[in-house]
């Protein structure tokens, strides 16, 4: 069974009571759309008369480079990286949840973030990290409105409680970026997903 760590306004779950229920992003009431980094395939969906805006995009990694540097690539589905390096990891320690992608910090201060140009309500992803992480969210005017904290590392084959591709998730209303921070940490990222 996947962990959960959730914070919601100012108030804390317990990491070991929390649940895998991706319906605290609402997934479950929206159209899910798995977005490729492709902006051939995003014309293609866009130009088919049947497409509704989605409520949830999961991003898919895989049409990334290993080591290519993320920023603009998936800006046609409203959200732009940085600090961003898409990576094959090598090291069993940071295992994938599915595919063979993830995206990590690309320096040693291991802090990435995400700017969503429309404010979206909720955002996840699933996190191997070296150390604590914290997942933070911003309004328009980079004031704090949230923040979840996965407690300790969770590396593979480690003596951690909790296992690797934990997943994180933040809701707030009106959420225009949000950063990952394991100071000094490395971390990876994977099915990460944020609904409007």
């Amino acid at each position: 069974m996947v962990k959960q760590a959730t914070l919601q306004s100012n108030t804390v779950q317990a990491f070991e009571d929390a649940k895998f229920e991706l319906e605290n992003c609402d997934v479950q009431n929206h159209n899910l759309v798995k977005a490729s980094a492709s902006r051939v395939q995003f014309e293609e969906v866009v130009d088919n008369a049947e497409f509704v805006v989605p409520g949830c995009i999961c991003l898919n990694l895989e049409d990334l480079k290993c080591f290519e540097s993320v920023e603009h690539q998936y800006e046609h589905w409203g959200v732009i990286f940085h600090n961003t390096l898409a990576i094959q990891p090598s090291n069993p320690a940071f295992p994938t949840l599915s595919g063979s992608t993830v995206l990590m910090s690309l320096s040693k201060g291991g802090f990435l973030e995400a700017n969503f140009l429309q404010p979206v309500n909720c955002v996840s992803a699933f996190v191997t990290s070296s150390q604590r992480l914290v997942l933070s969210a911003y309004d328009r005017d980079r004031q704090l409105l949230a923040q979840t904290i996965l407690p300790g590392a969770n590396l593979a084959n480690s003596d951690s409680a909790v296992p690797p591709n934990t997943l994180l998730s933040i809701k707030a209303p009106d959420i225009y970026s949000v950063s990952f921070c394991a100071f000094d940490g490395q971390f990876t990222l994977d099915n990460f997903r944020f609904c409007i």
